[in-house]
């Protein structure tokens, strides 16, 4: 081989081998690039200044005189010092407090529980280490005068600001040196001296080297013609204080002060935080409004306020008082006043049960109050505080006399901004918290309305008349001559099957379209005329329902033309059948389903996607073994409702959400953010339309939102959770919408006790719940679903006939009347009134129970009429 020839394949050789080099360094040298840019764009980010923010303290300038807003029926007189006053309801000249009367001589209370005390309003700020402090308007705005009043010519605004101001003293902040050898010239020795080693002595050209000559005359430009003395920074309160009372003495005049204030520039920081919120108090009619607009609450970033408590003490009750608060526990619950159970825990509940936008790891007990409402009565008068804009971040709280402090107080506490925790790895053991950024153009709005009665039926009735008075196109007395009855039928339910080996989940039929026909006749055929049929598990893979962007029947269950006849046989007796929708969640689903995750699950706080789990009741962790589902995106929710809410009426049948009216979440989307309040509006109108369309509609619970358009409620839970603090269990909310809307407890038969279930019904006026299938619990086995067991229909059917015949024939003619009185006669035993003078005693006792020559046997209920 040449020499010419080796040398030009070595240079082929080299050239490939260097080629070969350069692309092995493309990737790295772009990876490398891209970290470089991001390295220098992180540190100009971080280095940009940041806007500084600013909380301007308000000043009170008035003249101390009462303010008072007064109409035909109610006067508001606040005191312009403390902007606490007092209401008076001119019915009955009842007057109730805004705070707690007397409260700043509590003998048991500390200092910090005074200021709550006499507080129109609490406000609770966070930090991203999860701290919480609390911040009183008493001690922290109006002992200080750092607030404002306005009156209209309807309303009454106080703006606060709240928190640690440093309070203004008249002494000299920077006074020429021969003014001040004036004022000191009249003090003794000992008094001279001790006011000049508050103060420095400055000549501009005269300085020492720390001395920065720019930054003094910036701030003080008098210094350029005078010698000044300049108050020393980090002085105490008391020293300023007796500074004052010497200046005073020699004649130191507020003007002076002003006149010396001007010659100083310098700018004072407050270290401490300070907060800015408004109250707007209006008179409407017999009712007193309380607002709270979003866009007043002012705070730096660095302590958002996450909670706030408006009139926390409204109405409490001392120890010499008698009285109870209501609380909206199942159907209401009473708390007395001075109950003495100071061992047991204040009561506490979300309304409207909890945001699972929220994220939580574990689960212990869940609150769920869907009543927007709670009061206090003092035995002779009473109001109740309805809960409107807003609604959606309350919780409420309640709690007796003799811990923290002597009063008996029932109150909302609003959630405004939501935190949940980052998980920051294990290098570090400290937590840091993530807050809701920006509030949302909303509004807190309390009404409170005054019943010249201390009766809770009586305020149940007034309860009543608003619902009437703001939905009197939605909520008429209906014309009920019989028992409502709701009866669940469980169409399919996953089941996981070997296919060719293969584990496969796949629809197991229990009562298929035309065994759901035939169970409906059947049902007719034997008394039941006033008939709501919820169909569950009809679609989409079964009662947990697939994602419902389509909507699909199953074939185990039959054919659409079977579908279509069992709605037809429906209709044609008279039934209500309502198909079953699952619309907030998505189970089980995938591409094939039209679910994305990424695109269809909403955002906890934390910007993760709202993955969400079942909990254990023995660990209060996920349980194990189960599948994940996710929570929707708000919008999603909606559009998937009304998707299935179209096909369902497109079968000729009516709608039952599953969760729309019962549970409401936001949405932390970053690009779509749902607050819990324009969710819960969001779900208002879709059941608005749906039933200013024509459509039946029947939802769970009910949250109070959803009641004026739904025309039956089941698993109502008329009792709630009986904690102990809790004195007696009241039917407050079904007084209230007794006659106007149907509604039906649990189901009988699944509800672990069907005995108290049906007691339950007839002391809280309800209607009756079933559930049933056709085909055998044996089935069941290995599957999720132990809840049906109890619905056979050919294990339960004759029992159910009986309960029903019952039932009906004695309190068929109650459905279409009003409630009119309720007592509970005994721990074990109450008697429920209607309008037209039945009397229905329920004695849930094992023994029998006599009154004025009426016996009530154990464990059961007698109508007389």
């Amino acid at each position: 081989m040449s020499r010419k020839h080796y040398s030009e394949e070595r240079k082929q050789e080299i050239r490939n081998a260097v080629k070969k080099e350069l692309k092995a360094l493309i990737f790295p040298l772009i990876v490398t690039g891209l970290l470089a840019a991001a390295i220098v764009f992180i540190i100009n980010y971080q280095s940009a200044p940041k806007e500084e923010e600013i909380i301007e303290v308000r000043a009170y300038d008035g003249d101390g005189n009462d303010v008072v807003l007064e109409n035909d029926s109610l006067k508001l007189t606040m005191d312009a010092t403390t902007t606490n006053f007092d209401l008076t309801v001119k019915s009955s000249g009842k007057v109730w407090h805004s705070c707690a009367a007397d409260g700043l001589n509590d003998p048991l209370a500390i200092n910090e529980e005074k200021n709550k005390l006499m507080s129109p309003l609490i406000l609770c700020y966070g930090t991203d280490a999860g701290l919480d402090t609390y911040y009183d308007s008493y001690s922290l705005s109006a002992v200080n005068g750092i607030y404002e009043i306005e009156q209209g010519e309807d309303y009454i605004r106080v703006d606060y600001s709240i928190g640690k101001v440093a309070k203004e003293f008249i002494i000299p902040p920077i006074i020429e040196a021969s003014r001040l050898d004036d004022l000191i010239s009249t003090m003794s020795v000992t008094d001279r001296e001790n006011v000049k080693q508050f103060y420095k002595k400055y000549d501009i050209n005269n300085l020492k080297k720390k001395d920065n000559k720019e930054e003094l005359l910036a701030n003080y430009p008098i210094l350029e013609t005078q010698i000044c003395y300049i108050l020393r920074d980090g002085l105490k309160d008391t020293a300023k204080k007796s500074l004052q009372k010497q200046f005073e003495a020699a004649g130191y005049t507020y003007e002076d002060y002003l006149a010396d204030k001007e010659n100083d520039l310098s700018e004072k920081t407050n270290e401490n935080p300070v907060f800015n919120a408004s109250l707007i108090y209006r008179l409407d009619g017999d009712d007193l409004i309380v607002e709270m607009p979003f866009d007043s609450l002012e705070s730096k970033s660095e302590y958002p306020i996450s909670t706030v408590n408006i009139l926390p003490y409204f109405g409490a009750g001392g120890v010499e008082d008698e009285g109870y608060m209501l609380v909206p526990e199942g159907g209401g619950s009473l708390i007395r006043f001075n109950n003495g159970r100071t061992s047991q825990n204040l009561y506490y509940s979300n309304l409207y049960g909890w945001d699972m936008a929220i994220e939580r790891k574990a689960l212990v007990h869940s609150t769920l109050a869907s009543m927007n409402v709670y009061g206090i009565s003092d035995t002779e008068n009473s109001f109740i505080c309805i809960m409107e804009d807003g609604s959606s971040y309350a919780s409420i709280q309640a709690d007796i006399s003799g811990k923290t402090n002597s009063y008996n107080y029932v109150t909302a506490i609003y959630l405004i901004k939501p935190r949940e925790k980052y998980e920051l790895g294990q290098q570090t053991n400290t937590d840091m918290y993530v807050y809701l950024e920006d509030l949302p153009e909303e509004k807190i709005v309390k009404r409170y309305s005054f019943v010249d009665s201390g009766d809770y039926v009586d305020m149940a009735k007034d309860y009543r008349q608003y619902l009437l008075e703001k939905y009197p196109e939605y909520l008429t007395e209906n014309t009920d001559t019989s028992v409502p009855v709701a009866i669940e039928m469980v169409g399919a339910v996953d089941k996981v099957k070997q296919i060719v080996g293969v584990p496969v989940s796949r629809p197991l039929a229990l009562t298929t379209y035309k065994e759901a026909e035939d169970l409906i006749g059947e049902l007719k055929a034997n008394g039941m005329d006033n008939l709501s049929v919820k169909y569950t598990g009809w679609c989409n893979g079964g009662v947990k329902q697939k994602y419902g962007k389509h909507v699909h029947t199953i074939g185990a269950l039959g054919s659409r033309k079977d579908l279509e006849s069992l709605t037809a046989k429906a209709e044609e007796l008279g039934v209500n059948l309502y198909l079953d929708a699952i619309t907030n969640y998505e189970f089980n689903s995938n591409l094939f389903h039209g679910f994305f995750p990424y695109r269809d699950a909403a955002k906890f706080l934390s910007r993760k996607r709202a993955e969400l789990y079942e909990f254990s009741d023995v660990t209060y962790s996920a349980r194990e073994g189960l599948k994940s589902y996710f929570l929707l995106h708000g919008d999603t929710i909606i559009d998937t409702a009304n998707t299935m809410a179209s096909s369902i009426k497109g079968y000729g049948a009516n709608v039952s959400f599953q969760d729309i009216g019962h549970d409401l979440s936001s949405d932390f989307y970053r690009k779509d953010y749902t607050s819990r309040d324009e969710a819960m509006n969001m779900q208002a109108a879709l059941l608005k339309n749906l039933h200013d369309g024509g459509s039946r509609i029947m939802v769970n619970d009910c949250n109070a939102y959803a009641l004026p358009y739904v025309d039956m409620i089941t698993n109502m839970d008329l009792r709630g959770s009986e904690y102990t603090i809790l004195d007696e269990c009241v039917p407050f909310y079904q007084i209230a919408i007794h006659g106007l809307v149907d509604y039906t407890g649990f189901t009988v038969n699944t509800s672990g006790n069907s005995e108290e279930a049906i007691l339950y019904a007839a002391e809280y006026g309800a209607g009756l719940q079933f559930s049933l299938m056709k085909e055998s619990p044996f089935t069941l086995q290995k599957t999720l679903y132990t809840q049906y067991y109890a619905s056979d229909y050919d294990s339960w059917g004759e029992e159910m006939y009986r309960i029903y015949n019952r039932f009906n024939s004695e309190l068929g003619h109650t459905y279409n009347q009003e409630i009119t009185g309720h007592e509970n006669l005994t721990e074990d035993v109450s008697m429920t009134t209607y309008e037209d003078g039945t009397r229905v005693y329920v004695n849930y006792g094992f023994g029998d129970y006599s009154l004025d020559g009426v016996t009530v046997p154990a464990r059961d209920y007698l109508v007389v009429r």
